[in-house]
């Protein structure tokens, strides 16, 4: 069977069969197709589209390009969660000791920073010691015993998607639907998941900017994981404004630390982590409904028992066993720590999320290009959300940053992504809607 053909048939909008994407899959992962050819079939699909069954065709295949995880003689359903992107988006670091808490197993392969957005493997390197990229056997080991672990993407998991995804993000090709979707889901399959919960992030802040585009992606993504056989819910969320109140690597992690603990839980942070992990328990059997889940996950949270389990896992792991007790021991905190002071009287009435989290990239706590250091300690905290009213002055938000100069720069990029008015704004809800 040909390369060229096979471009050919998805060129002249045919649908391609089993044998076909297996043949490409196969070029992937061996190298049997040219850079060229891989680019052509991506822009293909990319200008013709794939139909369900084509892609849950890709799904599979590339799922199987690599190792796939067993989990046999599990007590309890194996559950995990992905998310979009988003700017202070740290809700897997508290979800996965909630679900594992609550009775559920979560495996979660998680990934790095990308673009404008924030990534959890970055967050949880910003705990000294803590490894990533433990052997196979540790890592089932964790999970089995806590119920729990977090770690970050390996190179035998779906090893065609990571070709093909480098290939498309050089390509203009990445914001393809059924890509996205058969690149998400084959990893989450090959994890050997029972249940996922999606959370599509919808606003300035997200890939997904458009309500239309958040949709067509989460039910693209439900369809497809439902023909491949894994139960999926997803939730189409609010990224209009930075979640929580702190962005940035290590910032996040003791944002997570003092909600996991009780001492500060920002109101729509909160309402995502229980909406994902009220979908988790109810896919896993663990909850007769929603209404259930969240009762046990409250539970989970007053009792201390998420918090411990997050303690137990950072200590598996290869962190300090008294993080959660002294983090501020370990988290390194930024030189320079500075207001952004809001320029007159008003309400917080929009905020350009991407712009921040471009900032966040620029303070470097992010990458430019891959293989870059990241800063830990840099980022923003207390950062007021919309609907505020402030007086001139008033701290926005304050700058954690390495030096004067850097910080300076991040004050100018935060006020220039935010407007004040005088009209009061109306609330956006968290669960902008709820897919599968």
């Amino acid at each position: 069977m040909l390369a060229q053909e096979i471009i050919r048939a998805k060129r002249d909008g045919q649908a391609l069969n089993e044998a076909q994407i297996q043949n490409f899959v196969d070029g992937l992962t061996h190298n049997t197709w040219s850079e060229g050819q891989v680019a052509a079939l991506g822009m293909a699909v990319f200008l013709k589209g794939m139909g369900r069954d084509e892609a849950v065709l890709l799904t599979r295949a590339m799922m199987n390009s690599g190792r796939v995880m067993r989990w046999p003689d599990m007590p309890g359903p194996v559950l995990d969660k992905h998310s979009s992107g988003g700017v202070g988006d740290k809700v897997s670091l508290m979800l996965a000791p909630m679900v594992a808490a609550c009775g559920g197993y979560v495996p979660m392969i998680a990934g790095r920073g990308l673009g404008h957005t924030g990534g959890t493997v970055d967050k949880l390197e910003a705990i000294p010691g803590y490894t990533t990229t433990p052997d196979p056997a540790k890592f089932d080991q964790i999970v089995r015993s806590l119920g729990c672990a977090i770690i970050g993407q390996t190179a035998d998991l779906a090893p065609a998607d990571k070709r093909f995804y480098a290939t498309r993000d050089v390509t203009a090709t990445v914001e393809s639907v059924p890509l996205i979707t058969a690149s998400i889901l084959s990893k989450k399959l090959a994890a050997g998941l029972e249940g996922l919960a999606m959370d599509i992030k919808c606003g300035n802040g997200a890939f997904a900017s458009t309500p239309e585009f958040a949709k067509e992606l989460a039910e693209s993504i439900v369809a497809v994981a439902g023909g491949a056989g894994l139960k999926t819910r997803a939730l189409i969320t609010d990224m209009n404004q930075i979640l929580g109140t702190d962005v940035g690597n290590a910032l996040e992690v003791i944002e997570t630390i003092r909600y996991l603990k009780g001492e500060h839980r920002e109101p729509r942070l909160h309402e995502v982590t229980l909406a994902l992990c009220a979908e988790m328990l109810v896919l896993g059997g663990l909850a007769a409904n929603t209404a259930a889940a969240r009762v046990k996950l409250q539970a989970s949270l007053d009792s201390g028992a998420a918090a411990e389990k997050f303690a137990q896992m950072v200590a598996a792991l290869g962190g300090p066993k008294d993080l959660m007790e002294r983090p501020d021991a370990y988290l390194t905190a930024a030189p320079v720590v500075k207001p952004v002071p809001a320029p007159r009287d008003g309400v917080i009435t929009t905020m350009s999320t991407r712009d921040l989290g471009v900032a966040i990239v620029e303070l470097g706590g992010g990458r430019r290009k891959a293989g870059d250091a990241i800063d830990m300690r840099v980022g923003f905290s207390e950062v007021l959300p919309l609907g505020t009213r402030v007086t001139a002055g008033q701290p926005l938000a304050l700058i954690h940053a390495a030096d004067d100069a850097a910080a300076d720069r991040a004050i100018g990029a935060y006020l220039a992504a935010c407007t004040l008015d005088e009209a009061d704004v109306a609330a956006t809800p968290m669960v902008m809607a709820t897919i599968g």
